[in-house]
Order: structure tokens, then sequence, then C-alpha cells
């Protein structure tokens, strides 16, 4: 049976950052996210990285893209280097996509072909995933998550899920309860090689070793178009200063939990925002979400 991802485990992962600090030694993330036909997508995973903490974000990606993030945060490095880990795939369209008809970077709407991902980025999602820095690899590069090389934390949703375990030579499984789909996830994850973070109501976080937890999303107002993008962003926040401060001080985290604390905070984080609104909640958006990713990692980090 999984067991539920709590506030006091998200404490156990994240730290405060020192005196001793400096940009570098809080992590560094890099983006290749974002497309001509979905832009905004670059926006809210780089406006989420910034809020959830990180120490440098590096935005290589399309020029349309590129302005608008540097529009919404120009401290953002639009320069190659060196990075702790990689954020792919939120905003851009496999180029041959399983259904022509479904083919949108993480949700049901339609596409046209000429939104479909070029080889030249194609070319470049491969190359970070040959490499050794931790990958989160979303929506439009999970074709690509399949045989590659690099530490990787995948973040389909359900229909997405269905597809990748088609490409592994699986059958589209599914399950009602959440145990089910904990054991469902938890094999994918063993076929892939990776963690899975299989988004819903219910996120399932599961790692190739069997391990799976589970972490409530806290709100339903949390279900907008664009919340799958800050919720990339936040991982990569996490991962790449957990990378960091493995590199400096030996502190070592699995991908699974580094995931599934940043799952908690994303939920957490769409709490705060609908919370703000009255005791039953009401509508955010992505970037409301985003907003409110530093009072979550507050919360967190201030808990005994």
């Amino acid at each position: 049976m999984a067991g539920s991802w709590t506030l006091a485990d998200a404490r156990g992962v994240l730290r405060s950052p020192t005196a001793a600090d400096d940009k570098y030694s809080r992590g560094v993330v890099g983006f290749r996210t974002g497309s001509d036909a979905y832009p905004g997508a670059a926006v809210l995973g780089v406006e989420a990285a910034w809020r959830a903490g990180i120490g440098m974000v590096r935005y290589l990606g399309p020029d349309r893209a590129a302005q608008l993030v540097l529009a919404r945060r120009p401290e953002t490095v639009t320069a190659d280097g060196r990075v702790q880990a990689w954020v792919i795939g939120s905003g851009m369209v496999p180029t041959a996509p399983p259904d022509a008809d479904d083919a949108s970077p993480g949700d049901s709407g339609r596409v046209g072909p000429t939104a479909a991902r070029s080889a030249a980025d194609t070319a470049a999602l491969r190359g970070i995933l040959s490499g050794a820095q931790p990958v989160i690899v979303d929506a439009g590069a999970l074709d690509l998550a399949v045989g590659a090389h690099a530490p990787r934390i995948v973040t389909p949703h359900a229909r997405e899920h269905a597809r990748l375990r088609e490409l592994l030579g699986l059958d589209p499984a599914s399950a009602e309860d959440d145990d089910g789909r904990a054991a469902v996830a938890a094999q994918t994850a063993a076929a892939l090689g990776a963690t899975v973070v299989v988004k819903g109501a219910v996120t399932i976080v599961a790692q190739p070793d069997g391990w799976a937890t589970r972490v409530t999303a806290g709100t339903p107002w949390l279900a907008t178009a664009g919340t799958g993008d800050v919720l990339a962003g936040a991982l990569g926040a996490v991962v790449a200063a957990a990378e960091a401060r493995r590199e400096a001080q030996g502190e070592a985290h699995g991908l699974g939990a580094l995931a599934a604390t940043a799952v908690w905070l994303h939920g957490r984080a769409a709490t705060l925002a609908a919370g703000g609104l009255g005791a039953a909640g009401g509508p955010i958006t992505a970037l409301d979400v985003a907003d409110a990713l530093p009072l979550a990692v507050a919360e967190a980090i201030a808990a005994e």
C-alpha cells in the first residue's frame, strides 16, 4: 500500500539557504521548454522555478518564448552554461504524436502539424537526455524518455501515462483506486528505469525499485490549464537545489523523495492561493499557484 507524502516529509527534504550560499550553490536549473505555438509554458515553468527558491534559471528556447520569459522574469539567463538539473518538454508537441487529433503539449486540445517539435529541438532534447544531470521530462518530450540514460523524472497525466506504457511495450493498464494506480506507476517506473509522477487529484510518485507514494492536491481548483507547467518548474527547482547540496555537502535524496516534495509544494501552493479567496476557496490560475509557492516553501521549512 502506498503511503501519503506529508508536510513532515517535505520538511525533511527542503533546506534554507545559509550565509555561505551564493546563486550557484543554491542550484541552477535549465529549461528547454515552450514553442512558438505554446510560449506560455516556458513562462510558467520558469516562474515556478524562481518562486520555489532556486539560485539561477537558464532558459534555452524559441525567441518568442525567451522574450516573454525575460519580460516576466528579467533575472533569467538566456545563455547556455552549467546546470544541476533540466526541465524539458513543457509546451512542446511530439514530432509524430500517437493521435494527431490529441497532440497538445499536455492536455486534450487540438493542434496542427506546424506545432510539432522540430528536428533541431528533438536533437537538443536527446542531447540533454544522454547527459548526467537529472532531467524532468514533461509533456512534449515524454516520447524521448524511453531508452534515455540521464536520471529522469517523467510527469505524465493519465492519458500520457497510457501512451508511455504503449511505447514501453506494456499494456495500457488502468486502476480506479490509489493503490492500484501506484502499482501500475511502479511497473512503468521499473520498465522505464526512471521516477514516474502520474498527475491527478491524487498524484502518484513511483520509483523503479517499487517504492511509491501518493500526494493529495489539496484543492480541486488546481485543475486548470498551465498548472502542469508550474509543477515541472517546481520539480526542476527542487531537484537542482538538492543536486547542488549533494555536490557541496554530500547530502543526497532519492529522486522519488524530491519529486514527491515538489508535488506537495505545488498542491499546497494551490490550496493557499484558493484559500485566500474565502473559506470554500475560489478560482485560481497557474500563475496564482506559482505566486504562492514561496508561502508553501516557507511553511514547510518552518515546520517542526
